[in-house]
């Protein structure tokens, strides 16, 4: 491994050199003669295909049983393999290093590809699929994944090529949950096993660490013994760090990076679409915003209360008025591209009406105007916090049937005044750690983390069905069931969903593939 202060263009010298005279010592070798292939003296190589990234993201950690934000996952996601992977437009896991499947409702059973190795050249087998999941299991570290992997009771390894998970009890999320950055896969020669890896990192996927310098730069190499459907399309990354959206926004239109992302924000995005140099590629991300309604509070216990202020919501207009459509308008706390996801917000409540919203309110015998206080934060949720409650306050005072008073606090002091009842609804926002509906359902039915003090017993039912059931179609049923239930009750009212954007110079190729939902970037499927 190149060491941190290595250059990039020292870098790709000495690789070069030592691929041509590696390959032409084992032609030599195996066949007694030159191989025809090889650079002859006087040829010049073969330009290497290297892309320049630039990011705001910082990185907490290259150790996948570490931190689990943002930044180290899209060096993570690049550097490891996993059991299983999802690919762009399929929301089912796939095969990554191994073939999985149950065997019974708390028998999953992975069976590895053959002749799978780490770049030093040690062997991946089953040893190491165990050996990374008891690590992470055991580190349990402050803001990573350990959590999710909670029915695992063990990993046991029959033979060198699979890795059996033990359950203790049905959990159909594993699939899922075996495709994220924590469930990747170390090399447990390398790796110690009480403690991180801080500044190294041997993984076996599509890349390899060739240089890092913490907090400035970060280089990585094709790996070509990757044995996956996500095998590198060029031959390297250099990730920048950068430290604001200024310095973003200079770096891709001055030509020293070649894709930029994390940290524009809206005006800048506009600007750049302009350009006609660069390419602006947006998808949906996994992050959603909400308004939750707090059952400690006498008014928000009320259901028809509830109904009624979701019968008014106007999401078009709040994704335009407060965020210039650079948001999606949400009906449902599930998100679009997740299994069993269904519009139940907009099946339930149709058009904003406030004539059906009165006939609620109505029905109920609760006169109008209704006073309702509605909790913000200004730094935690962004520029267009305020814009949205302002206009959440609009809609609902424009009905005659709501009084609102709008009441702010910075985190954490909002958190708390958010559980202890000081808001009747309260503006929050989610993005999930796994990339299955579960991870939207369950925070809310369980009361864990937004403690808002819902209580259903047909939502906690349909929770639990989901979870163990293992035919997909029913289990989408089940989950679709779900959101309806949300949606009737009202705990919650979805309103966006966000959007990742990347920048890109024009000539850069696969960008809309290689924006995982969950806010990190693949580079192996992007060329030049």
């Amino acid at each position: 491994m190149a060491g941190e202060s290595e250059t990039v263009s020292k870098w790709v010298r000495r690789m070069s050199a030592a691929v041509a005279v590696g390959a032409l010592g084992v032609s030599l070798a195996a066949c007694g003669q030159p191989d025809d292939n090889a650079p002859h003296p006087g040829e010049t190589s073969p330009k290497l295909m290297l892309l320049r990234v630039a990011t705001t993201d910082s990185i907490a950690s290259l150790d996948p049983a570490g931190p689990y934000d943002a930044g180290s996952r899209t060096v993570q996601a690049n550097l490891y393999q996993t059991l299983l992977t999802i690919l762009p437009d399929k929301p089912t896991p796939v095969p990554d290093a191994a073939d999985c499947q149950f065997d019974s409702p708390t028998t999953y059973t992975c069976s590895l590809k053959e002749h799978l190795t780490f770049p030093n050249g040690h062997e991946l087998t089953s040893s190491d699929v165990k050996f990374s999941f008891d690590r992470m299991v055991r580190l349990k570290t402050p803001g990573g994944a350990a959590h999710l992997f909670s029915s695992v009771k063990s990993v046991s390894t029959p033979d060198d090529l699979t890795a059996v998970f033990n359950l203790t009890s049905p959990d159909a999320r594993l699939p899922y949950l075996l495709t994220t950055t924590a469930a990747s896969i170390v090399d447990e020669q390398s790796y110690p096993a009480n403690r991180l890896l801080d500044a190294k990192a041997i993984g076996s996927g599509p890349y390899q660490l060739a240089a890092y310098k913490p907090g400035v730069e970060i280089t990585l190499a094709k790996f070509a013994g990757y044995k996956g459907p996500r095998a590198a399309q060029n031959d390297g990354v250099t990730i920048s760090q950068l430290k604001d959206s200024t310095a973003l926004y200079q770096a891709v239109t001055s030509g020293k990076a070649d894709i930029a992302f994390h940290g524009f924000g809206p005006s800048l995005l506009d600007k750049l679409r302009k350009s006609d140099q660069v390419q602006v590629v947006e998808t949906n991300s996994a992050e959603i915003r909400f308004f939750a309604f707090q059952m400690k509070s006498l008014l928000a216990r009320k259901p028809a209360i509830r109904q009624a202020v979701a019968q008014l919501i106007d999401r078009p207009a709040i994704a335009k008025k407060a965020y210039g459509d650079h948001v999606s308008p949400l009906y449902s706390v599930v998100p679009p591209g997740f299994g069993g996801q269904t519009d139940a917000f907009k099946t339930e409540y149709k058009q904003p009406s406030k004539t059906a919203a009165a006939a609620i309110l109505k029905a109920a015998n609760i006169a109008a105007p209704v006073p309702l206080t509605v909790g913000w934060t200004p730094t935690q949720f962004g520029t267009g916090a305020k814009a949205e409650v302002l206009e959440l306050k609009r809609q609902l005072e424009a009905s005659g049937l709501f009084r609102v008073t709008l009441r702010s606090a910075e985190w954490p002091q909002y958190q708390q005044a958010a559980k202890a009842g000081a808001y009747d609804m309260y503006q929050f926002g989610w993005i999930p750690e796994f990339p299955d509906a579960d991870d939207y359902l369950a925070p809310f039915v369980t009361d864990v983390p937004f403690q808002n003090g819902y209580r259903s017993a047909a939502a906690t039912k349909l929770l639990q069905q989901q979870r163990t059931e293992q035919n997909g179609l029913k289990r989408d049923e089940l989950i679709g069931q779900l959101q309806t239930v949300i949606a009737r009750e009202v705990p919650v009212i979805p309103s966006w969903q966000g959007r990742v954007a990347v920048v890109a110079h024009n000539d850069v190729e696969n960008v809309q593939p290689a924006i995982d939902p969950l806010s990190f970037v693949y580079f192996s499927g992007m060329r030049r």
